[in-house]
């Protein structure tokens, strides 16, 4: 009968370890609270923390990705229009397009010679003018929105009453422009020498007053005509 009773309480007690140890819970990983404190955290939490730091990786990487091209890319123009007339369009100008930049036919006049050019009243929108030579030319009252005239020489040009809205100017040759009652906004004035240019009673943008003003070529009497300060 002992024999029985104790044989009983051995199978009981190796059933009960069994048991336990089936039933025993995964000891969880031990992480600090932002208090300071011991917190126990889950495999299951460990695995969310994980996915949104890779979310949030790749998110970053593809911002990168996006971002980068367009940051470092440069103007890109086409072709040199093979047209032996493409120059002579600067006297017909476009129909079509004012301060929307738009155009009814490509105007390129890169690298023309239209020195003393009569051009007054002309749309010029959208016309590539780098390295063209408008020097001592008609402009008054033509409209140049969006126009490209980087390295243009422009000098002792007339471009009273225009509208100047966007145009790049970059190291072009300005000296001796006469601006007057011109309506100017959104200019690249980089590297651009404006010296001995007129400004009297321009119609200039508050960001282009800035940029004009600390132009180094922009001196004397321009400097009141443009609005700086000092």
């Amino acid at each position: 009968e002992r024999e029985g009773e104790m044989a009983a309480t051995t199978t009981t007690t190796t059933v009960s370890r069994t048991s336990g140890a089936a039933k025993a819970p995964r000891r969880a990983a031990a992480v600090r609270s932002h208090r300071g404190e011991r917190a126990e955290a889950s495999p299951e939490l460990w695995r969310k923390l994980q996915g949104s730091v890779c979310s949030a990786c790749a998110a970053i990487c593809i911002a990168s990705a996006s971002v980068a091209p367009s940051a470092l890319a440069e103007t890109r123009l086409p072709p040199l229009d093979t047209d032996p007339m493409r120059c002579d369009k600067a006297y017909d100008g476009n129909t079509l397009g004012m301060a929307n930049g738009l155009s009814d036919k490509l105007l390129d006049f890169r690298f023309c010679d239209l020195k003393g050019a009569e051009l007054k009243g002309k749309t010029l929108s959208a016309a590539l003018m780098s390295g063209a030579d408008f020097s001592k030319a008609n402009m008054v009252e033509v409209v140049m929105s969006k126009a490209y005239a980087v390295g243009a020489n422009f000098e002792g040009a007339n471009l009273q009453n225009s509208v100047l809205d966007r145009v790049e100017f970059k190291n072009a040759n300005l000296r001796g422009v006469n601006f007057i009652n011109a309506v100017i906004t959104g200019i690249d004035w980089e590297g651009a020498d404006v010296t001995d240019a007129i400004f009297d009673d321009a119609l200039i943008s508050v960001q282009d007053v800035k940029n004009l003003c600390i132009n180094p070529t922009l001196k004397g009497d321009a400097r009141a005509e443009v609005g700086c300060k000092n």
